[in-house]
């Protein structure tokens, strides 16, 4: 269609394909902020949502804008709101749960039954010119801290949520599996919050590079023949077992190697997605009495991330390594896909 540049959004039907559509240009509620959108990051699962149609029980079933890694700049303010105003930048928490559930009242709102959860079906997503938000889940950035890195609050909320959830602590043995951005940014925050010694795996030289760079205590290249020989290398390789094992991957056979080479007692946390059921090694987890826990999302994390990069306890910028104009989202996307020319974090600016 003809596009008036209103509400320049990119839309999938779920068939492999990416459309600009000009939609209206929401007016905020009493309790939102409109934001004019200056920077998203293409997630695994935006291209999920494009290529597959869905992931597990979300299924696009219309056409769904993509997009939740995200920062703006506030444009218009509802009559209720108070903390923000036009011209702060913020970046966006994409969660919004009922806050009345009894898991929302325990702060654990991201297991809400009833939230709503931003360019997940049937909600539309973030890439777009112009979005309404709830302004409690919008958090202002302070003056240091730049439009890219409040984009990619998001996935390192991931990351910190997952480091918390496996109990990390001072002079813990951390070994991350799968050196994609969550994995990275799980690496920096393990370095962050006193892990001893933090390794990485991944079938990739370029991203074990990249984790090199950034502080990882070994990586480790894998394949994905034998889970339990994997496990054996690591362990002859690394000359220790991790007390915390952080899987980032999605991939059944990285879930299996990870339990695997777990130590006794210790902590197998899952981060990544990918098939609903798998195999495990069952016994092995229930014979070292290994903890097996999942993550959904985050909670409460944000004000915490902002701190970490505002104070400078990670560096996320480097994961930063292809930048495309909201008109280039298709290019954009097919550089996200296929790693095309080493491609880790890609960002697409909604702003001209």
């Amino acid at each position: 269609m003809a596009s008036t540049n209103r509400n320049l959004s990119v839309v999938t039907t779920g068939k492999d394909d990416l459309l600009l559509e000009d939609r209206e240009i929401p007016t905020p509620g009493r309790d939102e902020v409109q934001i004019a959108m200056q920077r998203v990051g293409i997630c695994g699962s935006d291209i999920d949502f494009k290529k597959h149609g869905g992931i597990g029980d979300y299924v696009i079933k219309s056409p769904l804008i993509l997009g939740h890694e995200s920062s703006g700049i506030v444009s218009a303010v509802g009559t209720e709101v108070k903390h923000l105003k036009v011209g702060d930048r913020v970046s966006i928490e994409p969660g919004i749960p009922c806050r009345k559930c009894k898991l929302c009242k325990r702060g654990r709102y991201n297991l809400c039954p009833d939230s709503v959860v931003i360019s997940v079906p049937p909600v539309d997503g973030l890439l777009r010119r112009y979005h309404c938000h709830p302004a409690d889940f919008c958090f202002k950035l302070p003056d240091n801290v730049s439009s890219d890195e409040g984009a990619l609050m998001e996935p390192l909320s991931v990351a910190i949520h997952a480091c918390r959830r496996a109990g990390l602590s001072l002079g813990d043995k951390v070994l991350v599996l799968g050196a994609g951005p969550i994995g990275l940014l799980t690496l920096l925050t393990s370095n962050a919050m006193g892990a001893a010694k933090v390794a990485i795996t991944d079938i990739h030289d370029n991203r074990l590079s990249v984790a090199s760079k950034l502080g990882a205590s070994a990586c480790i290249k894998i394949d994905e023949s034998d889970p339990q020989k994997m496990a054996e290398k690591i362990h002859t390789t690394l000359g220790w077992k991790p007390d915390i094992t952080i899987e980032c991957s999605g991939v059944e056979s990285s879930f299996q190697m990870g339990i695997y080479a777990t130590e006794a007692g210790g902590v197998f946390q899952m981060v990544g997605h990918g098939n609903p059921t798998r195999t495990l090694p069952y016994f092995v987890a229930n014979t070292r009495e290994i903890d097996i826990r999942g993550t959904q999302r985050y909670a409460n994390i944000y004000p915490i991330a902002l701190s970490m990069i505002a104070n400078g306890l990670v560096d996320i910028k480097p994961l930063i390594t292809h930048r495309f104009s909201l008109k280039e989202s298709a290019e954009a996307f097919n550089t996200a896909e296929t790693c095309k020319d080493n491609a880790i974090k890609v960002m697409i600016h909604c702003d001209e």
